[in-house]
């Protein structure tokens, strides 16, 4: 199949599989998770393809395999990269010795996130070279040409999509693909061992090697300028604002425009572009990182983008926004009529989280509060439930209850999914133990990575003895099933552990509805018999 029609995070992934990686590493977040679940679907069982605990151990997995000699792919959305920016950054310096690609999806607008950040950022912290696409087709066709730059200069790559490019779908022509890459170890054994001498020498390598990125950016095929006659404004497109551009001009574009997808930034290209025009409009998704280095210090009043209001500072890129910035008449935006009233997000009728919470408020009536965590339980915050106090980030939720209990705060209930605790939950469990807090822990036990699509969990079947082995005593390990007809018993135990004056964890377990009906489906499509082929009746006269 050389033409196909695939989402930009389909894209990415058939492009690396087409460039022969061996591995790849993810865990799931929205919108990155359909690159790892599209190599799971699609490639042959010899290539590894697991989710990993969480994005550091995933990352690391990936140099491992690159250490070896062999391509890797590793995939989060962008808050995972903080989780694995310990890894991230010092890969920079260790560099690659196989092809390394880390694509990360970022989401602008918190369509299902904490934040907005930019992972540009972090590729310029890195000091590692970053792609962004701005269509599938070339999210396919810069997965390829990652692997060959980072092979070329042994240096980790990062892809970078925004979600509007990562869920949206085109068709993309494939290209040639390669073999996978013979186990070939580092040959300076020095080189992965980052103890100060060491990592002193790769750093001045990898600072020595930032005029050679720069010099394949001034070339690259994915930085370009589009003529155009009228110089009074000229748009420097990054990523996605380039396909937006486009798109307010499908004939043509009558400013001229410098795309940029391949950083770090072409300077002489920018500089020389700048020059030739009156005004510079910057079109990009996220934060400011090109429209700032061209204003500097001090207000450019040339320069013109999301710093000074002619696009909005915050939220996604639109084609709209785009549209008023130049001045065009775009198409109306069809508003919702009244009949339509925004619903906000619910808890799944039957879901195990829902009859949990209802215990929980129960046991707790008006004392203590609730630090919640990552998840779907995160809509316990919302109506009827209004359950729990906090939401922060990946495992902040026992941290947090562990500072509150600190403080004097009793009761403090830390509530935390089976995933998420696995995932960065653990360590504040460790440090708990160790100081006897008096705090309670419920693990939301639905048996998946529900809020991602249901991928597998790594705590099934593993928490109780988790907990043990970090050091919980066993007679405050407990384990709640969450239906209707346990409310009262899942309130005495709750009730229980809460006014029980140490640490505890509460496991409430069953299975996301979503999940057990798929299972269900599955089982009844298994059943049903097959329908044998017969002799057909002769049509009656």
């Amino acid at each position: 199949m050389s033409r196909m029609f695939l989402l930009g995070d389909e894209a990415v992934a058939q492009g690396a599989l087409d460039a022969g990686i061996s591995g790849a590493y993810a865990y799931p977040g929205t919108p990155s998770t359909e690159i790892l679940e599209y190599v799971q679907r699609t490639a042959p069982s010899s290539l590894h393809s697991r989710w990993s605990t969480n994005e550091k151990a995933a990352l690391e997995a990936a140099l491992g395999m690159s250490y070896a000699g062999k391509r890797a792919l590793v995939s989060m959305k962008h808050v995972g990269l903080n989780v694995a920016a310990d890894p991230f950054i010092n890969a920079g310096i260790s560099g690659a010795n196989g092809g390394l690609v880390i694509a990360v999806a970022d989401d602008p607008s918190m369509h299902s996130s904490q934040n907005e950040q930019d992972s540009r950022f972090y590729g310029e912290f890195a000091g590692v070279p970053v792609l962004e696409p701005s269509d599938p087709q070339e999210a396919y066709d810069m997965a390829g040409y990652a692997f060959d730059l980072s092979g070329r200069y042994h240096t980790p790559v990062l892809v970078r999509l925004v979600t509007r490019l990562a869920h949206s779908r085109a068709p993309i022509e494939r290209g040639a693909i390669r073999h996978e890459n013979e186990i070939r170890l580092p040959a300076d054994s020095q080189t992965f061992i980052l103890l100060p001498q060491n990592a002193r020498r790769n750093y001045a390598r990898l600072v020595l090697t930032q005029s050679q990125f720069v010099a394949e950016s001034e070339v690259s095929a994915f930085n370009r300028v589009v003529a155009g006659s009228d110089r009074s404004v000229g748009i420097i497109a990054a990523g996605l604002g380039y396909a937006y551009v486009r798109e307010l001009f499908p004939n043509t574009i009558p400013h001229p425009v410098l795309k940029v997808s391949q950083y770090p930034l072409p300077t002489d290209l920018i500089a020389k572009f700048v020059s030739e025009c009156d005004e510079v409009l910057v079109v990009e998704d996220g934060y400011p990182f090109i429209e700032a280095r061209l204003r500097g210090f001090s207000p450019n009043p040339r320069v013109h983008g999301r710093l000074d209001g002619t696009l909005p500072r915050t939220g996604e890129l639109t084609p709209e926004a785009v549209a008023a910035a130049l001045g065009v008449t775009s198409a109306p935006t069809v508003t919702p009529p009244e009949l339509v009233v925004p619903r906000p997000p619910a808890l799944c009728p039957g879901c195990p989280h829902a009859d949990t919470f209802r215990a929980l408020i129960a046991a707790l009536g008006d004392r203590g509060r609730v630090f919640s965590d990552i998840g779907c339980y995160t809509l316990a915050a919302l109506p009827p439930y209004e359950a729990v106090d906090t939401c922060i980030e990946m495992g902040a939720s026992i941290g947090m209850a562990k500072g509150a209990a600190d403080a004097g705060l009793h009761p403090a209930i830390a509530v935390i999914g089976d995933s998420t605790f696995t995932h960065s939950g653990m360590t504040g469990l460790l440090d708990c133990v160790q100081e006897g807090t008096p705090i309670t822990v419920i693990i939301l036990d639905n048996l998946t990575v529900a809020m991602t699509g249901g991928q597998p969990s790594q705590a099934t079947n593993r928490l109780e003895n988790i907990c043990r082995g970090i050091g919980v005593a066993p007679d405050h390990v407990r384990v709640i099933v969450p239906i209707p007809p346990k409310h009262d018993e899942n309130v005495r135990v709750l009730q229980e552990e809460i006014d029980y004056r140490g640490l505890s964890v509460v496991i409430a377990r069953r299975e996301c509805v979503q999940t057990a009906a798929r299972r269900a489906r599955q089982r009844k499509r298994q059943q049903k018999p097959e329908k044998k082929p017969g002799k057909k009746p002769e049509a009656k006269r």
